[in-house]
């Protein structure tokens, strides 16, 4: 819960406890950031009216790094431009205040079921004779040659392999690998992690091979779609 109001955080994340939902809360943009970008937050509601980052500028940031985080914007602009803005930006819907609890319960309920699946959390990927190993961090290839990844490495085609058939852009990799706030790194960084992982990947005797990482031009990248057909779930709860 992003908002700036007291009263109306506190009344807000009342009626969401009471519902069963755990909540977060932040006073200002800024802090509000910190708190949405944290591991385990299902949805944010954002207010737009808001101290040090103004909630457009929230949600443009957010949408960088969490493409898929579903937003509610909260708000007591609720001229038809606003509203075209706010949901052309990124938001999944848009509230304006005053509302009822039943309201906000039922758009927030609407919103979460309609979310993507969770990322699918990955063991390990076999492909071709070719073993990554996430957990020991480690490729095996068919003839036993064993090539260790780095932790930035191995967390990078983790996240690739968790989103299968989705592109995932180098802020996001930044942020949700690295736990690094995009907006004032270099993402050039990302493109020599993935140059050197590819080049690990690349099998040992030579051969002709299936290309692991895909570029999308302009966009990040995404787990080549022959790969996410051979990845392994975690057995693990």
């Amino acid at each position: 819960m992003i908002e700036d109001e007291p009263a109306i955080r506190r009344g807000l994340c009342d009626v969401l406890r009471a519902a069963g939902y755990g909540t977060a809360e932040a006073a200002d943009g800024e802090q509000g950031l910190v708190e949405a970008r944290k591991p385990g937050v299902r949805l944010v509601l954002l207010d737009l009216m808001l101290p040090k980052v103004d909630g457009m500028e929230v949600l443009a940031r957010l949408r960088r790094t969490h493409p898929t985080l579903p937003i509610i914007i909260l708000t007591a602009r609720g001229a038809e431009n606003d509203r075209v803005r706010g949901l052309k930006s990124g938001a999944d819907d848009y509230v304006v205040k005053p509302f009822s609890a039943s309201e906000l319960l039922a758009r927030v309920e609407a919103v979460l079921r309609r979310t993507p699946e969770r990322p699918t959390a990955v063991d390990r990927i076999e492909m071709d004779g070719t073993t990554v190993d996430l957990a020991r961090r480690e490729i095996v290839f068919a003839d036993q040659t064993r090539r260790s990844l780095s932790e930035m490495e191995s967390g990078i085609l983790e996240y690739l392999a968790s989103n299968p058939g989705r592109v995932v852009s180098r802020d996001e990799l930044l942020a949700r690998v690295w736990g690094i706030d995009a907006d004032a790194s270099d993402t050039r960084a990302i493109d020599m992690h993935i140059t050197r992982l590819r080049s690990k990947l690349a099998d040992p005797s030579g051969e002709p091979q299936h290309q692991w990482i895909a570029t999308v031009r302009g966009r990040g990248y995404m787990l080549a779609a022959e790969v996410a057909e051979h990845i392994i779930q975690s057995t693990n709860p």
